[in-house]
């Protein structure tokens, strides 16, 4: 049985690759078209099989990036990393050089590799811009950079990408075209946590309308006889999804159950489920 998961080379909230062990033995075993809904930094999707993977997320930057990542070969994307990075004399202790090549992807050249090669160097690893669109995350003195642990994860993930059938979509998952898919295609839906504190949630992106919204369309989904599969987390004071986890079979992935105690539910810690209609 393969125990061994590609992560991907981007570090983004919420990844799921620490829970990848458990959520991907509950997938199908037969998928036709896999559709990633909030793809993210693709630790799940990389990881599926299937004949067709759709890759849609709604953050633009991360989808050409790894659409440009799909078109390059491995060595060539490296290629253009390493001389970013003599170019900037990027290192963990170079702030300067960091805030020049943030400066010339903000006012010269957004390429995705630029973009790319700047995120291995701010803060955390993060993808945040300001309202203006421009990258606004400072360096990651010390701790960030394109280390050699870091290039070994790029090369794993981009030859894989290669080898499988990607598709990428931008769009919000409201807009997504649901009715093209059919029986033996699966979707798998890990959206922005309802009343959590993440950045990705600080602007309102991701309110009451949008959570009913999903969980709408998971349903039809499920009125179709189509498969799906929605991560979350039940430490969070979400109403709705608590009524409507209850029509469906909830997977508890943290191994202690007793946090997930239906009737005493510790919001203080993690309760992450994978909820399914098979």
């Amino acid at each position: 049985m393969k125990n061994t998961y590609i992560k991907s080379p981007l570090n983004y909230v919420g990844g799921k690759y620490k829970l990848l062990p458990q959520i991907i033995p509950l997938f199908p075993k037969k998928i036709d078209a896999f559709v990633d809904l909030f793809g993210g930094g693709f630790n799940v999707g990389i990881n599926v099989n299937a004949n067709r993977i759709i890759y849609n997320d709604l953050e633009n930057h991360v989808v050409e990036l790894l659409k440009y990542f799909k078109d390059k070969d491995t060595n060539d994307l490296l290629s253009e990393i390493d001389k970013l990075i003599d170019r900037f004399n990027l290192s963990k202790e170079n702030a300067e050089g960091f805030n020049q090549l943030r400066e010339y992807y903000n006012e010269e050249n957004n390429n995705p590799i630029v973009f790319y090669t700047m995120i291995c160097y701010a803060f955390n690893y993060q993808i945040r811009f300001n309202q203006n669109g421009k990258y606004n995350m400072p360096f990651g003195k010390d701790r960030s950079s394109f280390n050699p642990s870091l290039r070994q994860k790029f090369i794993a993930f981009s030859e894989t990408l290669h080898e499988k059938n990607v598709f990428f979509s931008n769009i919000s998952f409201e807009k997504f075209n649901f009715d093209e898919l059919k029986k033996g295609d699966f979707v798998y839906a890990d959206p922005p946590y309802f009343n959590s504190v993440a950045s990705y949630n600080e602007q309102g992106g991701w309110n009451e309308e949008r959570e009913k919204a999903l969980l709408m369309n998971l349903d039809e989904l499920n009125q179709k006889g189509i498969y799906f599969a929605l991560s979350n987390n039940l430490k969070y004071d979400n109403p709705y999804l608590d009524e409507w986890k209850d029509k469906y079979n909830v997977h508890y992935l943290n191994g202690d159950y007793s946090n997930c105690n239906y009737h005493k539910i510790d919001r203080s810690k993690d309760c992450e489920v994978l909820i399914t209609n098979y």
